[in-house]
């Protein structure tokens, strides 16, 4: 297998990370395709609001990407500290099971702690146990059960 790095977006990754965001979001989880600008601008919006959030990409020495997480950033209330939200962790279907999700999770945890978040908080679907197996390996809980998690779709 090629060596990996992982890192912050640039530019230079739009075309490939808009490949890998259209499978996460129309192929894994079998969401709407967005518009491509729409896509493009949420990834630029990302890249140029350094308080909204960032993403991170795992790359190949070839070039490659394989894989992404998103952080957004929000704040506690109850905690008076900022905190992390990981939105997504992906790896494309040709590297999963190799370790790099794993990596790649280690990465924004890391990120996380060093630039000063009270917690990073994520969910994932009832049905993806092979992410809740890693979760759970890298020490993450269902803190409270008792919380029930609404939503209100707009669209």
């Amino acid at each position: 297998m090629a060596a990996f790095q992982i890192r912050p977006v640039v530019k230079e990754d739009l075309e490939q990370l808009k490949n890998l965001m259209l499978a996460y979001i129309v192929d894994f989880y079998k969401g709407k395709k967005p518009e491509d600008t729409q896509l493009e601008n949420h990834i630029l919006h990302l890249l140029n609001s350094e308080e909204a959030g960032t993403q991170f990409v795992v790359v190949g020495d070839n070039g490659e990407l394989a894989g992404f997480a998103t952080l957004y950033f929000s704040f506690s209330t109850t905690r008076v500290q900022k905190i992390a939200i990981l939105n997504d962790l992906f790896v494309d279907s040709e590297y999963r099971g190799s370790g790099l999700g794993e990596k790649l999770f280690k990465h924004v945890l890391e990120y996380t702690k060093n630039e000063g978040y009270a917690y990073m908080t994520w969910q994932t679907a009832v049905d993806n146990t092979s992410a809740q197996a890693l979760y759970k390996k890298m020490g993450g809980k269902n803190i409270n059960p008792e919380w029930i998690h609404y939503e209100i779709e707009h669209n």
